[in-house]
């Protein structure tokens, strides 16, 4: 349709419209152009958004982020870590060249098709790509232990009394796993904060040397200048303490030096006696076991070797503790009266030292505080099922009978010496025995259950004046309450 004038306007019309579309057409394809130049929309580098910025501005903020300090945490103390000062370099080459992979991936016209229906695909994701010193990592965190770090204080003894001061808990860093987690702050572009792991140790038990001194010092203030001979196992360690103490100075402990055993022979008597007849004993026999060490009676102790061998039930006890190694400490004869001797004496290495005269020694009945206490450890790790009565006696003795003997241990309850020393209530398996008129050797060994640990204790006494029953009784129960409180420290 035309108008007056002749013009037709459809046609101009579409003509306009044809020429705005191919101006739209070619501003789109400029803007498709600008955005093609930039980074795809939604893709992070390394966790960081890049979207539509340009390659250096990319880089940048990449640095920017990535450079950004860790901050360490060392319980209250805060440390600020500079990743340069590990070596921490980003590969930002590596990671731009697989971000232009994936700006140049769909072809332009495609690419383009999908800009004008405003089809954004989902975001690319490149992996982080970086590097740092580990050894200057490891060095720093050292530093920062070297600074930080405290050692534990060891519980310390109190000079010339029983007791032991609490020690302090120290703390320690873990670097191996400091060094695990501040890789991972290092990598992270936004974690970048680190409780470092720092560990807590106990502090230490005094060591055996200390806990001799101490036990030395005891003596000294209990103004007793006989010989003091101690013998210690630790029964989860092994670990030993054995010392002679005389007139107020250490002396060699080497050959181990003889005591007469008094009643803690009966210690050796029961084990012979379970060597030769079995668990369970008939009633006679099982009175006379719990006489023999309950009472300390020595009638049931003859009785008991009269078992063994009518002639010489002492002997079989000697034979016994002899293949056991225990070549100090031997019986000879009978507890009654006017018994003779059944042998004659051994010389030994405990009984013939040149500083000792051999007269203060019982002819009969001797033995060692080494020896005694090792003895006891033997039951000990018997009832356990292992040791060396088990190895040298495997068809005599059983892991319930060496149980049986300790349980009889434990009958004997003097709340004196060595039970003097420990808390009311704890297990003590032991022996005990003197010499009368004089008071001359005096002597306890056993083993004590404490919570923290069980323990062999053998403690020998000796003057060549008669010792008074009180102060001496009295210095033992000391010196087993400073054993006790070395296994058992306070915690506070």
């Amino acid at each position: 349709m035309r108008d007056r004038s002749g013009v037709d306007w459809l046609r101009w019309g579409s003509i306009a419209l044809l020429l705005m579309a191919v101006v739209l057409f070619f501003v789109e394809l400029f803007v498709y152009s600008r955005t093609r130049a930039s980074l795809p929309a939604g893709l992070t580098i390394a966790g960081v958004p890049v979207g539509r910025l340009s390659r250096n501005e990319a880089i940048e903020r990449l640095l920017q982020v990535y450079s950004t300090p860790i901050e360490l945490r060392y319980d209250e103390q805060v440390i600020h870590l500079e990743p340069v000062s590990v070596g921490y370099r980003l590969d930002t080459e590596g990671m731009l060249a697989a971000a232009e992979f994936v700006r140049t991936q769909p072809d332009f016209w495609g690419g383009f098709w999908d800009f004008l229906w405003n089809r954004v695909g989902e975001g690319e994701r490149i992996p982080l790509r970086a590097e740092y010193s580990r050894p200057q990592l490891e060095t720093s965190l050292r530093d920062i232990g070297a600074r930080y770090d405290e050692p534990p204080a060891a519980v310390q003894p109190v000079p010339g009394s029983t007791s032991f001061v609490a020690g302090e808990p120290g703390r320690t860093l873990d670097t191996a796993r400091a060094v695990e987690l501040v890789e991972l702050a290092l990598n992270s572009p936004s974690d970048r904060v680190v409780s470092l792991p720092v560990g807590f140790t106990a502090a230490p038990r005094p060591t055996l040397d200390t806990l001799r001194i101490l036990l030395e010092q005891n003596v000294d203030v209990a103004g007793f200048d006989g010989l003091v001979d101690i013998y210690l196992m630790d029964l989860r360690s092994g670990d030993e303490l054995h010392f002679a103490y005389f007139q107020n100075q250490e002396i060699s402990a080497e050959p181990d030096i003889s005591f007469t055993a008094a009643s803690i022979i009966k210690v050796g008597i029961l084990v012979a006696f379970y060597r030769y007849f079995d668990n369970p004993l008939d009633a006679e026999a099982e009175r006379w076991v719990e006489e023999m060490i309950r009472l300390s009676g020595n009638d049931p102790a003859d009785w008991l070797m009269e078992r063994m061998d009518r002639a010489f039930g002492p002997l079989r006890v000697t034979e016994t503790l002899a293949e056991l190694g225990l070549d100090n400490t031997f019986l000879l004869g009978y507890f009654r009266p006017e018994s003779p001797l059944l042998s004659g004496v051994p010389r030994t290495s405990g009984n013939s030292r040149a500083d000792f005269p051999t007269s203060r020694l019982d002819p009969y009945n001797q033995t060692t505080p080494t020896e005694i206490g090792m003895l006891l450890g033997d039951v000990y790790a018997c009832a356990e099922g292992g040791g060396s009565l088990l190895a040298v006696f495997p068809d005599a003795l059983r892991p319930e009978e060496c149980r049986h003997m300790l349980d009889l241990l434990a009958l004997n309850k003097i709340g004196i010496l060595i039970e003097a020393g420990v808390p009311d209530g704890t297990r003590v398996a032991h022996k005990h025995g003197w010499t009368e008129s004089p008071l001359a050797h005096l002597g306890d060994a056993g083993i004590v259950y404490s919570p923290a640990g069980d323990y062999v204790l053998s403690v020998f006494l000796w003057d060549d004046v008669e010792m008074i029953w009180e102060p001496t009784s009295r210095l033992v129960a000391n010196l087993s309450r400073a054993v006790y409180n070395y296994f058992n420290p306070p915690t506070d």
